[in-house]
């Protein structure tokens, strides 16, 4: 039996990619898209992105209080560190995973776990400690807040009568009706003390410095994080915000490798949203019809929820729907992969799906159809050895998919042109 597709990437310890550990069989395409993925994924990563962001000739005249807040909070952090180093007082880390650097505890940073996707009593506890952070700021300090994906649901301090169950509702309704990210972080703002703007305004005009990871539409700081360091609503406003990654720079690295190995690509387009099954139509659509040897999207896609729903998430839900498209047509890969190496409430990020997959599904007796009709994506996936798995990334800008269009031997020939070395992309 096929093993899911392995692929290693530049995680917050900031530890050297590693080469791919593919299925049973070794096909070399399988290589050349993981390895377009790790391209992408190296090109936001948090600490690099924050790390160029804050290079300067010296370190700042006063000391720095860091908060770093989301799923890419450690990477961003140890950017920070790289750039400004003994300059940083003090650190405070909220995100979703213990931390896997140890340089994060030698530096002696705060780190507080909350919960992600749905809220629960540690975020609330993560809120409270970051407000009160904010509340004791010494006045000779400069603060530095790190914002990333994820921190809608890591912090937060209700308002007057909102309780943890109405936040949890709110958050499971969403998933279940395939709300836009956007959407849903309007409505968390409105439920919150701290977010939409309301944590810039507890700094009541001082001056402060807000780096973000965007994982939403347009990179807006209104939306990412629900606003959690959004211009203030109300008051003077004196923070400097900057958006230092997002997933058309993941796109663009991606198109950029992939031409340098000489293939054909298709120019990246706007980014997507809207239904994973609609989408996995578009996708497989454009890379049959299409003449260009390689297409890549960035976006994010939705899954409407049936009541009672299995396991897997939005890019293995689109993969498994475009499999079903390019079934029998040898020539068709299609990578489909969440940026923070999750999709869903599962480990695994994404799939890489071929022509055989529904074949092999079916092999295993199971039913590609069923698994979409009840959100169950990962045990199909998990049967014809489709799932990828990543690890932690240091990034969270979104989902990745990419469509090729070459066959084996074709794809054995530009592995040979390249020194054998042609699923290798630096």
């Amino acid at each position: 039996m096929r093993r899911s597709t392995r692929a290693a990437s530049g995680a917050a310890s900031s530890k050297s990619s590693a080469a791919a550990k593919l299925p049973d069989g070794g096909d070399p395409r399988r290589a050349l898209l993981l390895a377009l993925l790790e391209t992408g994924l190296r090109r936001v990563e948090g600490r690099r992105c924050v790390r160029e962001a804050l290079a300067r000739p010296q370190h700042p005249a006063a000391p720095v209080w860091l908060a770093g807040v989301g799923k890419a909070a450690e990477s961003m952090a140890l950017g920070a560190y790289d750039a400004l180093g003994g300059a940083i007082e003090r650190a405070l880390l909220i995100t979703r995973d213990a931390p896997l650097s140890p340089e994060i505890t030698r530096l002696g940073a705060e780190v507080l776990i909350g919960a992600h996707p749905v809220p629960d009593e540690r975020s609330l506890a993560a809120g409270g400690r970051l407000l009160a952070w904010v509340e004791s700021l010494p006045g000779e300090v400069e603060p530095l807040f790190l914002i990333s994906g994820g921190a809608s649901s890591l912090v937060e301090v209700p308002e007057a009568g909102v309780t943890l169950p109405d936040l949890e509702a709110l958050t499971r309704r969403a998933f279940a009706e395939g709300l836009a990210i956007g959407e849903l972080n309007r409505r968390r703002a409105a439920l919150s003390r701290i977010k939409g703007g309301r944590l810039a305004g507890r700094l009541r005009g001082r001056p402060a410095r807000a780096l973000f990871i965007s994982d939403v539409p347009d990179d807006d700081p209104r939306v990412i994080g629900s606003g959690l360091m959004g211009p203030a609503a109300e008051g003077d406003d004196r923070v400097e915000r900057q958006v230092v990654a997002s997933v058309d720079q993941a796109v663009a690295a991606v198109a950029v490798a992939a031409a340098a190995l000489g293939l054909t690509v298709h120019p990246p387009g706007r980014r997507f949203a809207g239904e994973a099954v609609r989408l996995a139509a578009r996708f497989a659509h454009e890379l049959h019809t299409g003449t260009a040897q390689l297409h890549v999207w960035g976006g994010e896609s939705t899954v409407m929820l049936p009541p009672h729903p299995g396991r897997g998430g939005r890019n293995q839900h689109l993969a498994l729907a475009a499999a079903r498209l390019i079934a029998g047509r040898p020539e068709l890969m299609l990578l489909a992969a969440g940026t923070d190496g999750s999709d869903g409430v599962t480990e695994d990020a994404g799939a890489l799906v071929d022509a055989d997959t529904c074949a092999r599904i079916a092999l295993a007796e199971l039913d590609a159809e069923r698994g979409l009709e009840r959100a169950d994506s990962a045990p199909a996936l998990a049967s014809s050895g489709d799932l990828v798995h990543l690890g932690p990334t240091g990034t969270n800008v979104g989902d990745l998919v990419i469509g090729l269009k070459l066959g084996a031997d074709a794809a054995r020939a530009l592995q040979a042109l390249h020194g054998g070395r042609g699923a290798r992309v630096l």
